[in-house]
């Protein structure tokens, strides 16, 4: 039996109570579609900024000495290549120049990469530098060329502490943040250091001769552009401090003076502002 204030609120549709009743499903259906997909939205939002979040505090920076003028360095070059691609991995490739006086001058090569090189050779206790050569992490090196050996190293830094470092990119050049109290009593010098994406070029002399090499995350100059002791530090870096117009990225370290290892680290790519 129905209410007269239910059959007037039948008489107001053209067709039955079926219709009725259909369109009041319909409604509720639709709500509750709407509130499904709202907290399905709301859900992979906290799962992509929690994924973000891990990755920043879980990067390792795998470091490349490597020369176009060593007939070993291709292979680990092109394993450089892949790491690169990935979004734990900071990859940078630093040429040195010790090899130069063989027949090829590699064009990306600097004393400042040799100079660094020789100084992981110091602080992990070698007593020689060679290529190719991993360094990861600041902590552990191997041949570069051995993949399966330079995975393990990286996988061994997982459960280290990192700094969460932050940077962004402006016309007014990097704001880098660097939060405080993780390291207690560690002294950090903080790099930046300016890459290009991709190199290819042809080798005509030299242990490479007739070769097309490829190169990635190619670093063209790196500088000290300031000091970490354990409490928070903001800085803003500029064409003054390093050159990077016409480059692709940064990569920021933050290395410890005692044992070069890199407490934290960060990228960013670089997108001319005018």
């Amino acid at each position: 039996m129905m209410s007269d204030k239910g059959i007037a609120h039948i008489k107001k549709c053209p067709l039955s109570l079926g219709c009725d009743l259909s369109v009041r499903f319909i409604v509720r259906y639709q709500k509750r579609i709407k509130t499904t997909v709202t907290r399905i939205l709301f859900a992979f939002v906290l799962s992509v900024a929690a994924s973000v979040s891990y990755a920043g505090n879980k990067i390792t920076v795998v470091e490349l000495y490597t020369s176009q003028g060593c007939s070993s360095c291709p292979p680990a070059d092109n394993f450089l290549g892949k790491l690169a691609e990935r979004d734990d991995i900071i990859a940078l490739s630093l040429h040195v120049d010790y090899w130069d006086y063989i027949g090829w001058k590699d064009p990306f090569a600097s004393a400042d990469n040799t100079s660094r090189q020789r100084q992981y050779a110091r602080k992990l206790g070698m007593g020689y530098v060679y290529t190719p050569q991993m360094v990861v992490q600041g902590m552990s090196h191997t041949t570069g060329s051995n993949q399966q050996a330079v995975e393990k190293l990286i996988s061994d830094t997982h459960g280290a502490k990192r700094l969460d470092v932050n940077v962004t990119h402006s016309a007014n050049g990097l704001q880098v943040d660097i939060p405080g109290g993780t390291f207690e009593g560690e002294e950090a010098k903080i790099f930046v250091a300016a890459f290009d994406a991709r190199h290819e070029n042809d080798v005509t002399r030299g242990e490479n001769s007739g070769l097309k090499l490829a190169h990635y995350n190619v670093v063209r100059d790196m500088a000290q552009v300031g000091t970490w002791s354990g409490d928070a530090v903001s800085l803003n870096v500029t064409e003054k401090d390093i050159e990077m117009a016409g480059h692709d990225g940064c990569a920021i370290l933050v290395q410890s003076v005692k044992t070069g290892r890199i407490l934290g680290a960060a990228q960013i790519k670089l997108v001319p502002h005018s």
